[in-house]
């Protein structure tokens, strides 16, 4: 049976890739994108490139929209089997003199966005029997660690992790909710000096994505294997 696959933050870079391959798995992806032409032209190429994907708008910092996506699906009958929390910012600056501002905007999009989105479909995968969520976090999240990154993107990191932590106790069947680190990947976030590709970043998040039923719940990885919370 052919699985239906969302992707947030999925325009550019990792999320990009994410689609690209969950689509090259046979899967439909709903690509989303808060900017609904730069989400449809990136959905354009996958469909040329023979992927069966659609875009569709979304601010994940934005509950309200949230809502609004899961009712358009739910009235056009589709369901999400893999959801993949994948939107993410990257703000620099000191955190004891970041505004308020810009702190709230990070933990929306970073945190609570993923909160959000697996509210609103970790309960459909729950009475289907079968779901995977997939929190795309980083080694900066990481309290073994030390938190290193810029400190309101490494704090919200480790504010992600716990939530993965907490919503894998609570899913229960064949639903698993993991968080995955995908390195320090090439893309506009990760700039032209990381060491990895998005093929490379993307393959590790996939990997959590397709899990098979014997597969982990509630945990943390980079390329397939656990690294520390």
């Amino acid at each position: 049976m052919a699985r239906t696959a969302l992707v947030t933050g999925a325009n550019r870079g990792i999320g990009l890739e994410v689609a690209r391959q969950l689509a090259r798995e046979g899967m439909t992806v709903i690509l989303c994108a808060r900017d609904s032409d730069a989400g449809r032209e990136a959905a354009a190429r996958l469909s040329a490139e023979g992927g069966d994907v659609r875009a569709e708008m979304l601010d994940v910092a934005d509950e309200a929209s949230i809502r609004a996506l899961a009712d358009r699906l739910a009235g056009a009958g589709v369901t999400v089997d893999v959801l993949v929390n994948n939107a993410g910012i990257y703000p620099h600056g000191d955190l004891i003199t970041m505004a308020t501002e810009k702190i709230d905007e990070t933990m929306r999009v970073n945190a609570y966005g993923a909160l959000w989105m697996t509210q609103a479909f970790a309960p459909g995968m729950i009475e289907r029997g079968y779901g995977r969520v997939v929190n795309v976090s980083s080694g900066a999240g990481s309290f073994k660690g030390g938190l290193q990154g810029p400190p309101v993107y490494s704090f919200t990191k480790a504010a992600l992790n716990a939530v993965t932590m907490v919503l894998a106790h609570e899913v229960r069947g064949d639903v698993k909710i993991n968080a995955v680190c995908p390195g320090w990947v090439r893309t506009e976030m990760g700039g032209s000096n990381a060491d990895r590709s998005v093929e490379e970043g993307a393959r590790g998040i996939v990997w959590a994505a397709t899990l098979p039923a014997d597969g982990p719940n509630g945990g943390f990885f980079r390329d397939g294997k656990a690294i520390s919370w």
